[in-house]
């Protein structure tokens, strides 16, 4: 690395970036002076961890941004490294898509449901839990207090179409707006409830019943005093499944933490009005020397850089304090708006409590260890055989996997797959759309994906790092699906475009597990049980899988394109409104031009066009006359014969078969 003179680096809080020779951004990094901590970096490696040490011998430059204060670098260091996710600083590789109970506000008859994946406009978020099942059971009690709507919105049309409620009417678990059972006003004022009852304010809600039932039972209306009394029984149950680990007042954090030199596992419980709401738990992969303190910051970032769902609490209790305890509380406190402490609980309730969140960390971190030791063994002997029976100048880390697909000729696609250390690289996943195959040439399929995807890395690695796009990593092992005709095809690709001696390629043949690879007349057998071979098998089967997938989508689209579909102005959304409206596509289809301009939100032109349409394919846009709607009546019990031939396979399709030859149509029928 060059190393900068002193004199040359600020003396200010800052971020810095070291760079390797590509201008790829390896590792970020957070300074109260830059000029004091970059020069721990510029000093005899046999001083430095074993990890800086190699991180410093990899970076060729290094870079710094300056800003006014010590919060700013943090949270520029942290943005930094969503953006550029350096291979040098601890990260995240184990967080799993934990269930949420999600109440969707924004819809004209609000829901709660279970949800996973990004958080959507609109929609109010209770957890993380640890199990879908326990959000389940807990709504399943409260829907008898709060019988607000559940349904999809195709049963919600469905049974507003039917004039009759489902069974959750019956049961007493919904109060059927879908047949205008409860007005707009009153289900409103029980999905605010509900969320009320869920931020944890319950007491007001038990109250209400309790009154209700007594005042019930008073007026001799036994009946109704017995649904609230069964309500009631239902909320309180509800609110024993929380845990009360506190008094109402307090809302905190609490993280528990276990680690080893590798990783660390993290597990915290959100707390609010003291009751636990939420939990959570990831591994870190500590790629970076950290100390305790540092690596508590770390977390800090983590989990506080986004707004958790919860939100921020008024204090946070850790197992050790971070360094620089004070810029963590002044960033938390500004994220928040009022003060946010960082505590470590020496005595009492909370040091009980954070010791039982400790032991979840712990437990959990046991079993990943278990399972981290039998898959890191197996990975690394994968890729070791894979490097030594193919003779490779390195472990194969990226492995790139290409196979092709198609019905018949017709919508020829590809994919490409990437294993980065053994494991499905799924965001480096790839599908090519292949639109100059001449009829079924698995052949030519091949060149023109392999021509495409490495012509992308050639004008990739041409520009600056900063403005290099997805193809940017060659692959230190191309891999295709077929024998020594594919693998001639790439080798003849690379051999084009000046690569043969950067990116090395073999071929895997389906019929006996063979590896073929230049040079070679031979193939190469790998023992059966060895784990190189499983992992060529996986990535064979996963890059087949991929383009079958795709290749069926744009199947699907192509036949099931509808007479609603390509009419200008009138998109998924007032096209899913007027068909919910008018019934189905078909009273779409036979509404008059009058119908359809008298609805109030509908352009007058775009129902000019759908009438139009309607009446140019009274029988349907994909539909073509049957034969026996257009041979003479005394011929059409022959028509309607099994089809034997070419002519008679026409009539296949009313079945909703593709254009092109029967036997297409006969496979998808």
């Amino acid at each position: 690395m060059i190393k900068r003179p002193a004199g040359t680096i600020p003396d200010a809080p800052g971020s810095y970036q070291f760079k390797d020779g590509e201008g790829r951004v390896i590792y970020v990094g957070k300074a109260r002076s830059l000029r004091q901590r970059l020069a721990n970096y510029f000093q005899n490696p046999a001083q430095l961890h074993p990890r800086t040490a190699q991180m410093v011998a990899t970076a060729e430059t290094v870079e710094w941004i300056q800003v006014r204060n010590e919060v700013e670098a943090l949270m520029l260091e942290f943005s930094l490294i969503k953006e550029h996710r350096p291979r040098f600083n601890v990260r995240l590789v184990d967080d799993k898509s934990y269930p949420y109970l999600a109440v969707t506000i924004s819809e004209e008859w609000p829901r709660p449901m279970v949800m996973r994946g990004a958080k959507r406009k609109g929609t109010k978020y209770f957890g993380p839990y640890g199990h879908a099942y326990a959000i389940r059971e807990t709504l399943d009690l409260l829907l008898r207090t709060f019988p607000v709507r559940t349904c999809s919105d195709a049963k919600f049309a469905r049974h507003e179409r039917l004039g009759r409620p489902c069974l959750l009417y019956h049961i007493e678990k919904c109060s059927a707006p879908c047949v205008g059972y409860v007005t707009k006003e009153r289900h409103d004022e029980l999905i605010a409830e509900l969320i009320e009852f869920l931020e944890g304010d319950t007491d007001h809600i038990v109250r209400r019943l309790d009154r209700e039932m007594r005042e019930s039972a008073s007026e001799l209306q036994f009946e109704r005093a017995a649904r609230l009394r069964d309500r009631l029984a239902t909320v309180r149950k509800a609110i024993e499944k929380q845990q009360i680990v506190g008094d109402r007042s307090e809302d905190l954090d609490v993280i528990g933490l276990a680690e080893d030199e590798l990783e660390a596992a993290v597990q915290v419980f959100y707390v609010r009005r003291g009751r636990v709401v939420g939990r959570r738990g990831f591994v870190l992969d500590k790629v970076e020397a950290l100390s305790r303190p540092q690596l508590v910051g770390s977390i800090l970032e983590g989990l506080y850089y986004d707004e958790p769902i919860p939100g921020y609490p008024k204090s946070v209790l850790l197992p050790d304090l971070p360094e620089d305890v004070d810029v963590y509380e002044q960033w938390l406190t500004e994220q928040r708006g009022s003060k946010v402490a960082l505590r470590v609980p020496q005595r009492g309730d909370k040091r009980d409590l954070i010791g039982t969140v400790t032991r979840n960390a712990e437990e959990e971190f046991v079993r990943h260890r278990l399972r981290r030791a039998s898959d890191h063994n197996a990975r690394s002997r994968a890729l070791n055989e894979l490097q030594e029976h193919l003779s490779l100048p390195i472990s194969p880390l990226r492995i790139e996997c290409y196979d092709n697909s198609h019905l018949g000729g017709t919508d020829y696609v590809s994919s490409m797959v990437v294993f980065e250390d053994a494991l499905p690289a799924k965001n480096q996943y790839r599908r090519f759309r292949l639109r100059h195959v001449p009829g079924n040439d698995d052949f030519a399929a091949m060149e023109e994906v392999l021509t495409r995807r490495l012509q992308n890395y050639l004008v990739e690695r041409s520009k600056p790092v900063a403005e290099r796009g997805k193809f940017q990593y060659p692959p230190q092992l191309l891999m295709v699906d077929g024998g020594k005709g594919q693998l001639g095809v790439a080798v003849r690709v690379l051999d084009d475009l000046g690569l043969r001696d950067e990116i090395p390629v073999c071929a895997l043949a389906k019929q006996f597990e063979e590896i073929y690879v230049p040079g070679r007349a031979g193939p190469i057998r790998l023992p059966r049980q060895s784990e190189a071979l499983y992992l060529m098998q996986r990535l064979r089967d996963e890059s087949h899988r991929f383009a079958i997938t795709y290749q069926r989508q744009l199947r699907n689209q192509r036949m099931t394109t509808g007479f609603l579909d390509g009419i200008a102005g009138l998109g998924p959304t007032r096209r899913k409104r007027l068909v919910r409206e008018l019934g189905g596509v078909r009273a779409v289809q036979r509404a008059s031009l009058e119908q359809l301009q008298a609805i109030s939100w509908l352009p007058d032109k775009v129902a000019e066009a759908i009438h139009a349409k309607a009446q140019r394919g009274a029988l349907g846009p994909e539909r073509r006359p049957r034969v026996a709607d257009t041979q003479p009546e005394a011929l059409v019990p022959e028509a309607r014969r099994r089809p034997t031939g070419p002519d008679d396979l026409d009539s296949l399709d009313d079945l909703g078969g593709a254009s092109g030859n029967g036997h297409d149509r006969l496979d998808l029928g």
